[in-house]
This record gives structure tokens, C-alpha cells and sequence, in this order.
């Protein structure tokens, strides 16, 4: 099974400008997203899809790979569809996070083992939530599973709500998505609908199209980096 791994890279942050260029103790975060998607057996290529010259010439001047895509896209997904116009020959695309760069390879596996069973045509991630703050914040998003780790549904609300006080579990979604290269070509034509647009979440708009999402659990959270106070924790966690 060929592998691309994908990760799109945007200077116009409106909370961090510029952010994938930030220096992270001597190295910036998107060479340090990139080495630790680079460390995965399981990925055959690894590339940076951006907007903007200067992370393009970064992105080569450590050695890496880098695709100049459109400033029109509205989300990663859309800037992975055009990287894929180069690629006719893998079955896996998967989208690894440029804000991360503490990702470990071992999460980007998690998901792409997900693609040994043939029916998968979508993969993620989930992890166990074991604090009442993070299930009811709307901004850790929920996933309900079914019997085959299939994707119920998706909210920023606490789902599922815990009428009688059971031990029903809770899951957060790690935002790592892998797609069959023949499905990404599919989602890549569908409208928005309005389940998408209450929620602000890109995958209710495949699942309201009948797709299906295997989760696969995994016990590792790497931060984001979101805003300049989130470099701090990132720091904290290097120097440990």
C-alpha cells in the first residue's frame, strides 16, 4: 500500500501569522511536523502543500518536499484534492496537521493500519476523554462509535448525553484524517449541508452523503499550536 502524507501549510493564520515558520528550539514547527511524518515506515512520501513562497523555499531549503497550491482553498481537504493532481499512483492519502509538531508517527499508523481492511474508505482518530471539562468544552470535539469503531456522529456538544449516570465512555477526535485516494476524489465534489454548517465540522458533510469514518483509539495527544501562548507548552514539553 503507497502512502502520501500531506501536510497543508498556511502563512495568513488569522490568530498566528506565519506560524509554520515559528522558530521551536532551532528549528521551525513545519520541519519539525515534517521529520516526524518523515520517521513513519508505514508513509511512502511526505509533502508540504502551501499558499506561500517563503514556507515553500523553507520547506526545500531543509531537504524537504513541497507542492505551491492555491490561496483559494477553505480547508485542508481542499488543498490535499490539489496536491493529488500529481499523484495518480497512491491508494492512501492522509492529512497530517502542520501545527503539531510533536506528532508522533505512531499516530499517523494508528490510522493508516485502519486501511488493511478493504472496506475502509475513511480513517481518524479518537482518544478516551477522562475529564467532565473537556467532554461539555464545544471546542473538543465528540465522536459516538458503533460496534465496528464506524462513526456514529460528530459534535462539539457532550455526546452522548448521559441521562442515568452510567459509565458510558466518552471520545475526543484527534483531527488526523486518511483518505482512499478514490474517495478523496469523491469528497472533493460534494456541496456543504447544513449539518456541516451547524457544526463547523468538514466530515458531517461525508457522512450526510451515506460515507463512513473507522476510528481507531489511540492513547497519544500531541498540542496544536493555535495561538503564540500554545508555543509555550510546546517549549515545556521539548525541554522535558
Amino acid at each position: 500500500m503507497k502512502v502520501l502524507g500531506i501536510i497543508p501549510a498556511r502563512f495568513g493564520s488569522t490568530r498566528f501569522p506565519g506560524k509554520p515558520l515559528i522558530d521551536i528550539a532551532g528549528k521551525s514547527m513545519i520541519q519539525r511536523v515534517y521529520e516526524q511524518a518523515s520517521k513513519s515506515v508505514m508513509i511512502s512520501e511526505v509533502v508540504v502543500a502551501t499558499d506561500d513562497q517563503r514556507i515553500f523555499d523553507h520547506v526545500k531549503s531543509f531537504g524537504g518536499k513541497s507542492l505551491m497550491t492555491s490561496e483559494n482553498h477553505s480547508n485542508g481537504t481542499e488543498r490535499c484534492g490539489e496536491v493529488i493532481k500529481h499523484y495518480s499512483d497512491v491508494d492512501v492519502v492522509i492529512n497530517i496537521q502542520g501545527d503539531e509538531p510533536l506528532i508522533k508517527p505512531q499516530q499517523l499508523e494508528k490510522v493508516i493500519a485502519l486501511f488493511d481492511d478493504s472496506e475502509v474508505k475513511i480513517g481518524t482518530l479518537a482518544k478516551k476523554i477522562d475529564d467532565i471539562e473537556s467532554i461539555e468544552n464545544p471546542n473538543r470535539v465528540k465522536v459516538v462509535l458503533d460496534a465496528n469503531s464506524d462513526a456514529l456522529y460528530f459534535s462539539r456538544y457532550a455526546i452522548p448525553f448521559n441521562k442515568n449516570n452510567s459509565n458510558t465512555a466518552h471520545y475526543k477526535h484527534i483531527g488526523i484524517y486518511a483518505w482512499r485516494l478514490s474517495t478523496l476524489k469523491e469528497l472533493l465534489k460534494l456541496e456543504s449541508c447544513e449539518l456541516e454548517k451547524s457544526e463547523s465540522l468538514e466530515q458531517l458533510r461525508w457522512m450526510y452523503n451515506g460515507y463512513k469514518l473507522r476510528v481507531a483509539e489511540t492513547t497519544i495527544e500531541t498540542p496544536n499550536i493555535d495561538t503564540p501562548e500554545d508555543l509555550e507548552e510546546v517549549l515545556s514539553l521539548l525541554n522535558q
